[in-house]
């Protein structure tokens, strides 16, 4: 299981680097934080694993936008109950 676990996340992973570098460079920069919303989704993904990490990610790409947070924002560390 743990296998089937690492091998999915490590696929998501690799679908946002494939945006990073194929479809990113096409469009304008339009991320409002630092790190870029793609970098955040893969180190939550990493951090707090596929469900949190996918959750914060939709939550901070909900706050990028005209009229929402902008500047440094990282991705939360572990809390001890996870």
């Amino acid at each position: 299981m743990e296998i089937m676990y690492t091998a999915v996340k490590k696929t998501i992973k690799g679908f946002i680097t494939l945006y990073q570098y194929i479809v990113s460079p096409l469009m304008p920069p339009t991320c409002r934080h630092l790190p870029t919303c793609s970098s955040y989704a893969k180190e939550a993904i990493e951090v707090h694993g596929i469900i949190k990490g996918i959750w914060l990610s939709v939550k901070r790409l909900s706050r990028c936008r005209p009229g929402g947070t902008s500047g440094y924002d990282p991705v939360p560390g572990k809390q001890k109950n996870e």
